[in-house]
């Protein structure tokens, strides 16, 4: 046992299994106390189980830590809050918020029903809000706080996960802004983007998936290899450690990438090529833009995703 955030209370939600686990396990390791929070739902949302959340809190318990289990939805305003309340409840305070309570239905865009829509932007997305404006406004009046949210490399686009991949884009957003809002009170939001093997992403569904996107050319080997052969989430909780240490009390608003031996940093989204319209008022014309865009604004782009040439009928 160390003693990094010995005295320090967190709630890891999503906590029962996979990443979530390994990072409950890994700060009552170091010290803390835990609240494991999880819902127990299946991959997709469906059902609930305590018995997740309660077999890491004897874990925990097992190697000489301390924690308790809390079962509740995240996507739910006022279980959410009940989460935090419970951590301060059972342990005076609540230091560090760990968002990872998650839920995936691949669907290509054109068949996802509103259900399935609404689901994975709840638990994600919202669930990340309901759990950090309650943490939040507490951390706010005790001056101090870590709050970690969990992105993923899909924020960026894939396919099949249009739902998803709007949640995550959208935390990566809410961790920038809460991190300006909070920076001053000695609070800091950041985000990971981990890369492992768990239950929602290794799965015989997702490696067919795969093997099909590679098969068809839409995804490179290297990338086919990667999510076919993902490493364990022991691998990835050590930066969520990290970033929830006064160590990285200076680092804040920004999106890490880890997965075995690689630790990344996402560029600043800021502008990259610009034009000026400096006659006319600058009022741009659409002759002006079909000139000048492809001219200036786009050498070397390459369309990420090209029409396919319209199929011979036999």
């Amino acid at each position: 046992m160390g003693d990094r955030f010995k005295g320090r209370s967190a709630v890891v939600t999503g906590g029962g299994g996979g990443i979530g686990r390994a990072t409950a396990l890994a700060f009552a390791t170091e010290g803390a106390n835990v609240l494991v929070a999880d819902y127990g739902s299946s991959r997709g949302g469906e059902g609930s189980d305590a018995s997740p959340a309660e077999k890491v809190v004897y874990e925990i318990k097992a190697n000489g830590g301390n924690a308790v289990a809390h079962f509740a939805n995240v996507a739910d305003f006022k279980a959410a809050e009940g989460i935090i309340d419970s951590c301060v409840k059972n342990f005076g305070r609540i230091d560090i918020l760990v968002n990872l309570a998650g839920i995936l239905r691949e669907r290509m865009m054109w068949n996802m029903t509103e259900d399935e829509w609404d689901a994975v932007i709840a638990v994600h997305l919202k669930g990340t809000f309901n759990c950090s404006r309650r943490a939040a406004a507490l951390m706010r009046e005790q001056r101090y706080g870590r709050i970690v949210n969990v992105t993923s490399e899909a924020w960026r686009g894939t396919i099949g996960q249009s739902n998803y991949c709007a949640a995550k884009g959208g935390i990566v957003s809410f961790t920038r802004a809460i991190a300006k809002e909070l920076g001053k009170y000695g609070v800091t939001a950041n985000a990971i983007a981990p890369l492992a093997g768990t239950r929602m992403t290794v799965t015989p569904e997702v490696i067919a998936s795969a093997t099909k996107q590679y098969e068809m050319g839409v995804v490179s080997k290297e990338f086919y290899e990667t999510s076919i052969n993902m490493p364990g989430p022991e691998y990835v909780a050590p930066l969520f450690l990290y970033l929830a240490s006064d160590k990285a009390a200076n680092i804040n608003g920004k999106i890490f990438h880890i997965t075995r031996g690689k630790v990344a940093i996402y560029h600043e989204p800021v502008e990259q090529f610009t034009i000026y319209k400096t006659d006319a008022g600058g009022m741009w014309t659409l002759e002006d833009l079909e000139k000048y865009v492809p001219s200036s604004l786009l050498v070397g782009y390459v369309n990420p995703a090209p029409p396919e040439p319209p199929k011979e009928k036999k």
